[in-house]
C-alpha cells in the first residue's frame, strides 16, 4: 500500500495541503503547444497561493526542480440563462517553467 505524504504550507494563516495549492492541470491547445516547446506546465492554482507556495508544490508533487513560475488571474465571464445573469468566479493559474534537464511528468506525456 502506497502512503502520500502531504507536505502543508501557510498561505496568510491557513494551512493548505498540496493538493489545495494546486488544483487541475489546465490542458489545451495553447498549454500543450507551451508545454512541447518550452517546458512550461500550466495550472489552476488557489486564488491566495503566492508564487513561492506554488513552486514547493510543484516540487514536491511531480519531484521536478523549477526554473521560474508567472501567475495570472483570469476573470470570471458573465452567463446568463433566459431572464438570470450570473458570473463565473475568478480564478488563477501559473504557469510553471521547469529546469533544463527535467523531464514532463508521466501523466502529461500524451496529452
Amino acid at each position: 500500500m502506497i502512503f502520500e505524504t502531504f507536505v502543508a504550507f501557510v498561505v496568510e494563516g491557513v494551512v493548505m495541503k498540496v493538493t489545495d495549492v494546486i488544483r487541475r492541470p489546465v490542458i489545451t491547445e495553447k498549454t500543450t503547444v507551451i508545454r512541447e516547446g518550452d517546458r512550461t506546465l500550466v495550472f489552476q492554482v488557489a486564488k491566495d497561493a503566492n508564487k513561492i507556495d506554488i513552486r514547493r508544490a510543484v516540487e514536491q508533487l511531480l519531484g521536478s526542480k523549477v526554473a521560474s513560475v508567472r501567475t495570472a488571474i483570469a476573470h470570471g465571464k458573465m452567463k446568463r440563462q433566459g431572464k438570470y445573469v450570473g458570473r463565473r468566479s475568478d480564478w488563477k493559474k501559473a504557469y510553471v517553467r521547469l529546469r533544463e534537464g527535467e523531464k514532463l511528468p508521466e501523466f502529461l506525456q500524451g496529452a
